[in-house]
């Protein structure tokens, strides 16, 4: 009897220990914004300022290069540093503006620290010369371009974005 009684004493306490370390199901993400609608307000905002900063940026002056950099992260971040500096070390210079004439919410991750824009954009104003006066702008560049932007969260406990890429696309909306 003694030995039946520690043996199922001892089954207890193996299945409460068992117990005790089952895995906890994984936190759900917080969402960042509280409603798609805000995550995508917000996306907007970024991008818009985005365009605002490359739009104002003089290529003699590199110090013009940091208002766009305030607004990119990874991809986006490394390629219009590489850019910019090339350009400058060229001599090159930038004039015109960049347009959004369209710019719709296409998709967000369930915790709204990614989403994703279409866009369309008016480059037929913007030109980039080398020092002897040459466009470095294809000639078979589109005036008007679609793109996709894609932009991430700074971090979990920041209601912002930044713009992560920028990227040719095809489809809804066509511009």
């Amino acid at each position: 009897m003694n030995r039946r009684l520690g043996f199922v004493a001892g089954v207890i306490c193996v299945i409460t220990l068992l117990a005790g370390c089952t895995p906890k199901p994984a936190p759900t993400p917080t969402a960042l914004f509280s409603s798609e609608a805000a995550a995508f307000k917000a996306a907007e905002q970024t991008y818009r300022a985005y365009v605002d900063a490359l739009n104002k940026v003089d290529l003699s002056e590199p110090a013009t290069f940091e208002d766009v950099y305030k607004w990119e992260t990874g991809e986006r971040l490394a390629g219009d540093k590489k850019a910019l500096t090339d350009y400058h070390a060229r001599h090159a210079s930038m004039t015109g503006t960049t347009k959004i004439i369209l710019l719709r919410p296409h998709r967000t991750n369930s915790a709204f620290s990614k989403a994703t824009l279409a866009a369309c954009v008016d480059v037929s104003a913007l030109q980039i010369r080398n020092a002897n006066g040459n466009s470095l702008i294809s000639p078979d560049r589109p005036d008007v371009q679609s793109i996709t932007i894609e932009v991430s969260a700074i971090s979990d406990s920041e209601s912002r974005f930044l713009v992560a890429s920028v990227s040719g696309r095809s489809g809804d909306p066509e511009c």
